[in-house]
Formats: C-alpha cells, structure tokens, sequence
C-alpha cells in the first residue's frame, strides 16, 4: 500500500507541473489572439480600398493583362499553404494541409501540374516526411507575421505567374489558409488570387448598388495594373497570413484550456486514489494493531493459567 500510495503522490506531481505550464501557454496564447485580431482590423481598410482600385482598373479598361486574363488551356498552378511554426494547436495544421491536399487532388483531376509553396514549419515537415516536392518555404514568422514577410513570399508568386507555362511559369495562383472566425471557430479554406475573376472582386469591394466612377489612366492601364496587382497579391497575402495567425492562437488557447481542464480532472482522480490508498494503509495498520494486542493478551492469558 505505501508503494502504491508513493506512485499515486508523483504522479499528481508531475500532473500539477504540467498543468501549470498548459495554463501558462493558455494565457500566452490569449493575450496574442487579440494582437492578432486588431492587426487583422488594422489591415482591413487598406486591402478593401486596393482592392476597389484594382476592380475600377480591371473592370474600367480592356486591357489583356496576364494578371487578369485566364490562359486558355491552364496546364500548371501554385498553390500557397498556409501553416505554423509551432504545434500544439490541436486540429489547425492538419485542416489546412488536408484542405491544400483536396485542392491539389482537384487541380491534378482537370489536368494542370501543381507547384506546391509552403509557409511554417510544420507544413514544410509533413511534405517532407512524405518526401513530396516543395517549391519553396518559408518559415520563422508566422506567430508574428509582418508586412515585409508576406513581401517576401509573394514576390516568387507573381514572378511565376508573370511567366509563360512553357517557361517554368504558372497559369493560376491558389492559397490555403485558416480564416478567423471568432475565439471557437476557424476555418481552413481555398481561394483562388490570380488571374482576378473580376466579378467576385467586384462583389467583395463594392456595396450593393453603387456604381464605380470611370477613371482615365496615365500612362496606361496596363502600367496602373502592373504596379497595383503585385501589391494587391501581397495584400491578400498578408491577410491571410494574419488571419492565420489569429486562428493559430485561438487553436492553442483552446488545445491548452482543454489540456488543462483534463489535468485538473486527472488530478482529482488521482487525489481520490491516493486518499483511498492512504486510507486502506491505515486501515491494515490498525487492523495489525488490534491483531498484534488480541495475541499477546492470549498469550498472556495462557501463561496466567
């Protein structure tokens, strides 16, 4: 019984330290969600009035840029995974990769050759543990990403889609990543950036109702294209990559209460076996007592007699 009770006493150790560094990481996670979430509204603004500035061009002009005219025959696409560097986030890593997974099945069944792009570490792992090729990654940011690292993944993007097919290039441009929805949802989702389907564009910037004012363009519209659709990329990029982030934290707050909430239980299990262990210890002890006095009183009773 004291061997067992010994096992029971470090075990609600070892549980009680781990619980206090889950609550810890809940509370770190807590406190970046709502960093997170304010850059995401901070970004909003910006993304919404370039995006209005590239439907005004695309839909205003008739130019046939490569960045808003679908190739006729697609044969290769790129697609941008969003994960994280870090795991203990319960379900985020593993919805994203399966939903970039689903796309790429997608894209391969209408024929196209997929160029994979990864963001985190824990993306970059699971590729290369199934030994599938990578493009190129990028991790070391992705808790705090930064205006300059979605500048950074974006610029091999738009380059490859500059470029023809024949020519290494891609014909379409496809991200994954997790969108914030609130503390307890988020959704691993796809869209497609590039070529622009320019009605959806429209739709997403411009309410209902409200017509868009016709502009001139200098020196051309194809110019105002070329400098406005690199940075509407690394917009949509970098808001993805926010919005990653606020879902990563959120997943962690919730994977760290739950492991808490469980150590707490464990715990208390555990407290209830050892205060049984304990009890049954003093109960045989007692019980040798009484065993050990009714002996000797015999004994003595018969060497009275």
């Amino acid at each position: 019984m004291g061997a067992q009770l010994r096992v029971y006493k470090r075990r609600i150790r070892s549980v009680s330290a781990t619980k206090k560094i889950t609550k810890a990481m809940e509370m770190i996670a807590a406190s970046r969600v709502v960093k997170a979430q304010r850059k995401v509204a901070a970004s909003t603004p910006y993304a919404t009035e370039l995006t209005r500035a590239v439907t005004a061009v695309g839909t205003g002009s008739n130019t046939k840029h490569p960045l808003t005219t679908e190739a006729e025959n697609p044969t290769r696409a790129a697609v941008l995974l969003l994960t994280s560097d870090r795991g203990l986030a319960g379900a985020f890593n593993s919805n994203a990769i399966k939903a970039a997974e689903q796309l790429t099945e997608r894209l391969e069944r209408e024929g196209k050759q997929v160029d994979t792009y990864i963001v985190g570490r824990r993306g970059v792992a699971h590729y290369n543990f199934r030994e599938r090729k990578i493009s190129e990654s990028w991790t070391g940011f992705t808790d705090e990403p930064s205006y300059a690292d979605a500048k950074k993944v974006a610029e091999p993007l738009i380059e490859a889609i500059e470029k023809d097919s024949a020519e290494g290039g891609v014909d379409e441009l496809h991200i994954v990543y997790t969108e914030f929805v609130s503390m307890m949802t988020q959704t691993a989702l796809d869209a497609r950036l590039l070529p622009l389907r320019l009605e959806e564009v429209a739709e997403e910037a411009v309410p209902t109702g409200e017509i868009l004012p016709l502009y001139d363009f200098e020196p051309s519209a194809e110019d105002v294209l070329d400098a406005l659709l690199p940075r509407y990329v690394e917009s949509r990029i970098y808001n993805a990559l926010l919005q990653s982030a606020a879902s990563k934290h959120a997943a962690t707050r919730r994977a760290m209460k739950s492991a808490t909430d469980n150590a707490g239980e464990l715990i208390n299990t555990l407290s209830r076996l050892a205060n049984a262990a304990r009890q049954a210890e003093i109960t045989q002890e007692i019980s040798e007592i009484v065993g050990g006095a009714s002996a000797l009183a015999d004994a003595t009773a018969g060497s009275d007699r």
